[in-house]
């Protein structure tokens, strides 16, 4: 049973093109909302159908109801903008999952939430990924729902 589910978790992993193809792709993209002075924006990427049904809702510095930013389910994406300075993007599915960043005036930051499987329902990873992935992700993904786009 084991070895049936990583096989099926591996088969869910989208392919990424090379970075070559991906620029190619992007060279007339713009994303739904640039980042804009005195601001940074954070996009959230969850590029996997995996769990699809199953929401990872997204808190930013912490895990109040009034920090969060929306929520993703399968194949879909969220952005939303932040302070420079440090910030905590937290994302909740079975678990918490959180990823510390710091990003600079006018500087976009693209994080990905990774399904995993559970003990009731879908696990999640967050991690960061360049910008050239994520902005080829959020091309190709939908919208997810967004609660607010800044706090």
């Amino acid at each position: 049973m084991l070895l049936l589910s990583g096989f099926f978790l591996q088969g869910c992993a989208s392919k990424l093109p090379t970075h070559a193809e991906m620029k190619e792709q992007l060279k007339d993209y713009n994303l739904p909302k640039p980042a804009e002075q005195g601001k940074a924006i954070v996009y959230v990427v969850r590029p996997s159908s995996l769990g699809t049904l199953i929401r990872f809702n997204v808190f930013l510095d912490d895990e109040e109801a009034s920090s969060e930013m929306g929520y993703t389910r399968g194949s879909q994406y969220i952005y939303f903008t932040v302070s420079p300075g440090p910030h905590t993007i937290k994302s909740k599915a079975e678990n918490w999952a959180e990823i510390q960043i710091n990003p600079a005036d006018g500087e976009l930051v693209f994080l990905q939430q990774n399904p995993e499987m559970g003990l009731i329902m879908a696990r999640n990873s967050l991690f960061q990924v360049q910008n050239i992935e994520g902005k080829y992700r959020v091309k190709n993904l939908k919208p997810g729902t967004i609660i607010k786009t800044e706090k």
